[in-house]
């Protein structure tokens, strides 16, 4: 049987060469290969989607990949794609580079320049032991068996906006129409979702910044189950345990996380933390929560600026989402799309925070009538966002049916303005 290999090179020239070396290996059969990170991730995602049988044996990864770096992207393949094998390629061979690439999750590497005997040997050997993690996922194991749900993360043009009952509200959404969903607070020092949904847990994400190799038990250990179903992983409750979340630890809790549940929200709060943007910069849907008013629509656009300087995310990858709305407000969502230079959702959640005042003082979010506009607002965005599971007589009818005793319907306004 044939070994098939992708690989993933940014670098035309360094494309060339492997690709030459590649097809000479014998029973070999290289693929098309990809040119960044967010192109591999994708083909993999859709190949696993068929069947684990469709992927590659093996990955190789030049070391000039991006956008993101090469090892953070092969420890993201490893934790979703657990029965294909990677090989680093770099020019740096040394035995420092080495220890890394293998605490990373690769499972070779070969130096450059190329040599045939040495990329033979490695890809023949990676090609055994991705067949054999075949066999063994084939029998049931320990291991991520999943493709990789989606990831939504909800950020604040500023404090106060909303960002954290968007949030919940979303996951709630997902979660009673029947699809697995996991809560992250990713606003590592004044992280609230605790508070909204008035539980008490001693652990926290920071009980996984530490760990290398995060398995299916340890993440069941991490997370606490809601009455709702909404598995949960909170901020620590000292603010400044945070710092321990490094961007490289939030990769991994979010790979973790993402092929653990179908759908993953991330409350990454206002203030942006090497965590919060690298959650931000893995993210399916990046949301940002405006009010229409000029102080919070200026810190949108700030905050937009600053993730395209910082190549997180572009204003055209971005979706804002304007709170507590009304007609009666001189700014309104298209002028918010042309300031900020985003997307901006069709639902536009309703100013009514007379709803909202019972639930949030008592730390019961979660029990917000199913009547409540802002409610029915919220999880019409999820609808739109496309984290909620809609029957086909739900879809002609305009509405799902979720776990939340009844119907609740969304709409979506005809003009993009909500």
């Amino acid at each position: 049987m044939p070994t098939r290999i992708l690989p993933a090179v940014g670098d035309a020239d360094a494309v060339r060469s492997i690709t030459t070396l590649l097809s000479q290996l014998p029973d070999a059969e290289p693929v098309a290969p990809v040119v960044d990170s967010t192109q591999l991730i994708d083909t993999l995602a859709r190949l696993a989607a068929e069947s684990v049988d469709e992927l590659p044996e093996v990955v190789v990864v030049h070391e000039r990949i991006g956008p993101v770096p090469a090892l953070e992207l092969i420890r993201e393949v490893a934790l979703r794609f657990p029965a294909v094998g990677v090989i680093l390629v770099t020019s740096d061979a040394s035995p420092g580079l080495f220890q890394a690439a293998m605490d990373y999750g690769a499972r070779g590497l070969v130096a450059l320049p190329l040599s045939y005997e040495e990329l033979a040997s490695r890809v023949q050997a990676v090609a055994q032991w991705s067949v054999g993690v075949r066999r063994h996922l084939g029998a049931g194991g320990d291991v991520f068996t999943g493709v990789g749900g989606t990831v939504v993360t909800v950020s604040g043009a500023k404090g106060g906006v909303g960002a954290t009952l968007t949030a919940i509200q979303l996951a709630l959404a997902a979660q009673a129409s029947g699809r697995s969903t996991a809560l992250v607070d990713m606003d590592l020092q004044t992280g609230d979702i605790a508070s909204y949904l008035d539980v008490q847990f001693r652990r926290s994400v920071v009980d996984l910044a530490a760990i290398t190799d995060i398995s299916p038990r340890v993440l069941a250990d991490a997370v606490f189950r809601h009455d709702t179903g909404v598995a949960l992983l909170l901020a620590p409750a000292e603010g400044e345990r945070g710092e321990d979340v490094t961007d490289r630890a939030a990769r991994q809790i979010v790979s973790a996380l993402r092929s653990r549940y179908e759908v993953v929200v991330i409350d990454c709060g206002a203030q942006l933390s090497g965590a919060g943007a690298a959650a931000v910069e893995m993210a399916d849907r990046a949301l940002l929560i405006t009010t229409p008013d000029v102080v919070a629509v200026r810190g949108a656009k700030r905050a937009v600026r600053m993730w395209d300087r910082l190549q997180i995310r572009k204003a055209e990858e971005t979706t804002v989402v304007v709170n507590r709305h009304s007609r009666g407000t001189e700014i309104q969502p298209p002028l918010i799309q042309k300031i900020t230079g985003t997307a901006v959702a069709a639902t536009a959640i309703p100013a009514n925070f007379k709803e909202l005042q019972s639930v949030v003082d008592a730390g019961r979010v979660h029990e917000l009538e199913s009547k409540s506009a802002v409610k029915q607002a919220l999880w019409g965005l999820a609808g739109e966002l496309g984290l909620v599971k809609v029957s086909e007589g739900a879809q002609k009818a305009g509405r799902f049916r979720g776990g939340d005793r009844g119907a609740v319907s969304f709409r979506r306004r005809r003009d993009g303005g909500g």
